[in-house]
Formats: structure tokens, sequence, C-alpha cells
């Protein structure tokens, strides 16, 4: 039963993966971008605890699940830094060039 539901976790997380890249395709909002690459992250974690707990249990995969999934996290911190901050500095507007 629960490989059951590490997949069924695996395959959440890809298809909102796949419904924030095709949404990015189709709408181009660079926030949606930074969404799908952190649920893309988060798809390999899943299926890194599926490998660990279930297929190689004698096998400790938690270093490289944690590493995966910090940085899965920072692609979506990093989004929404650069998404709040981007329009307040004064040169990112069109039109305007430093002196």
């Amino acid at each position: 039963m629960a490989a059951f539901v590490f997949v069924l976790c695996v395959l959440t997380a890809l298809g909102c993966c796949w419904l924030l890249f095709r949404a990015y395709q189709q709408t181009g909002t660079r926030l949606l971008f930074w969404s799908a690459l952190c649920f893309a992250g988060l798809t390999l974690n899943a299926a890194l605890v599926f490998v660990d707990l279930v297929v190689i249990p004698d096998v400790s995969l938690i270093l490289l699940r944690s590493t995966i999934k910090l940085a899965s996290l920072m692609f979506l911190v990093a989004g929404l830094i650069w998404e709040t901050t981007s329009d307040r500095w004064p040169y990112h507007r069109k039109g305007r060039t430093s002196t």
C-alpha cells in the first residue's frame, strides 16, 4: 500500500510540473517557469523517496533527497524574489537606460 501512495505522489508532482510548464509556454509568465522548475525537482524527490523506501530500503538516500528538495525550493524562492523585486529596479523597465 505504501508503494502505491509513493507512486501517486510522483504522478501528482509530475502532473503539476507538466501543467505549470504548459501554462508557462502559453502565457510566458516567469513565475510559472520557476514554479515548474520547483515541481520538476519535487517530482525527482518523490521518485527518490519511492526508490529509497521501496526499491532499495537498505541504502539511505536521505542526503540526496534533501539536497534535491532544497534546490527545488530554492528555485521557487529565487523566482518569487526575482518577480517581486524586478519591477522595483529603475532600470529594468523598458525604455530606461543607465547614465
